[in-house]
């Protein structure tokens, strides 16, 4: 092999490293699959994802731990947040409602924190019913949703009149926008911020696929996208 091609597989060899480097530390790209935060982020929008804002940390093999590896700060109230959900292997969108200590409750689909009803001009009601909520002692609710299983007892009553139910430590409350129509804290408990993957950045492409995705492959089908939507690449989410 000659010195020549030598030079260009290792300057090849440098180039994907420093990619991947980036991408695992730095950013990701990651497209909405579901309606679940619209009007906010739409099915097809294409986001970059900061990884590095709340930190890197290396999971310890068979312990659950993690370990940190560069330091990062807590989401905050209002933030929208990319995750692993605790209980697939999927990617969620969500945005940060309430962080550890907190007191989260809805009533007939107002949110309100320590008490205090929350302005969201970014939250959509698309459903003109209220389910009236479910009726269990305040620290069994708690005990149940801390456990992931409220909803196994309530079902969807808890989307519009929940809690008060009290954040626990490292955890976080996230809720879609589209609250109608979103499976979040509600229904599966609080987010422990290890699942944190990131903050998104920006959009930089947008497509309609024309409905809702249910794996990458729905996304990538580029024969049936509708629309590219021009107008929403370089929104700031």
């Amino acid at each position: 092999m000659s010195e020549k091609i030598k030079k260009e597989i290792y300057s090849w060899a440098v180039v994907i490293l420093v990619v991947l480097v980036l991408r695992v530390v730095f950013v990701e790209a990651y497209v909405i699959p579901t309606s679940s935060m619209e009007k906010t982020l739409l099915v097809g929008d294409a986001l970059l994802v900061n990884r590095f804002i709340y930190g890197i940390k290396i999971p310890v093999p068979l312990t659950g731990k993690q370990i940190p590896f560069i330091p990062g700060r807590d989401p905050s109230r209002g933030e929208i947040v990319v995750f692993k959900f605790p209980y697939e292997n999927r990617d969620f969108v969500k945005r940060c409602i309430a962080v550890e200590g907190d007191t989260v409750e809805l009533k007939n689909k107002v949110l309100y924190v320590n008490g205090k009803s929350w302005n969201e001009s970014y939250a959509w009601h698309q459903d003109r019913r209220i389910f009236p909520g479910g009726n269990l002692d305040s620290s069994l609710y708690q005990q149940k949703w801390q456990q992931a299983e409220l909803a196994d007892i309530i079902g969807p009553y808890v989307r519009d009149n929940f809690g008060p139910v009290v954040v626990p430590s490292e955890h976080i409350f996230v809720m879609g926008d589209n609250r109608d129509n979103s499976a979040d804290s509600r229904f599966w408990g609080p987010l422990h911020k290890k699942h944190l993957k990131g903050k998104p950045l920006f959009i930089y492409f947008s497509f309609d696929p024309g409905r809702e995705a249910s794996n990458l492959f729905d996304i990538l089908k580029v024969w049936e996208w509708k629309a590219i939507r021009l107008g929403r690449i370089g929104r700031v989410a």
